[in-house]
């Protein structure tokens, strides 16, 4: 059965068709409490349309609807640095808590690190978790991330301090492009 769910999980573009579930999702403080400010709680119906017209304009961004059995169950993207940076992306991802424990979080990262590593130029995808999200390091690490660090206090959110846990895997050794 698990295996079956698995298969559900897929990513796409985000559709105009979308918003009323994004929104739905969206409008979750647990969520919020797991991304960085710019992602604006209480979500709206605006806000939801404005992040679908950003996502269908941007293009040095790779961002994904992630869908389980058909259903639009969150977010999920890959975004390019710059300069000396420039063959490593940031991972974020989010996802309806009514899909949470279902092992889509984790297929979908594993899909996006197949896609980032055949499909572009990137060669490290890296993240900064917040140390209380224990669940979204778990994905990570069930996708061969390595714990590369802890950073002391390093995130303000909800008016409080806490320490942020950076992941990262790479495609090649180092010094190497493949």
């Amino acid at each position: 059965m698990a295996d079956k769910n698995m298969q559900e999980v897929k990513l796409r573009k985000l559709q105009e068709n979308d918003l009323t579930a994004l929104v739905k999702h969206a409008n979750n403080k647990k969520i919020w409490s797991n991304l960085r400010d710019m992602f604006p709680h209480p979500y709206s119906e605006s806000d939801g349309r404005n992040f679908i017209t950003i996502t269908q304009d941007d293009e040095k961004n790779y961002r994904f609807a992630i869908t389980y059995g058909g259903h639009f169950a969150g977010m999920i993207g890959l975004f390019p640095q710059t300069d000396v940076y420039k063959y490593n992306a940031v991972i974020g991802y989010w996802l309806g808590e009514e899909f949470w424990g279902k092992g889509v979080a984790t297929r979908a990262v594993q899909q996006i690190v197949e896609f980032g590593f055949k499909e572009t130029e990137i060669q490290r995808i890296f993240a900064g978790i917040f140390a209380f999200n224990t669940p979204s390091m778990r994905v990570l690490e069930k996708n061969g991330f390595t714990k590369e660090g802890l950073h002391t206090r390093a995130v303000f959110k909800d008016n409080a301090f806490y320490d942020e846990v950076k992941y990262a895997i790479v495609k090649s050794k180092p010094g190497e492009l493949s």
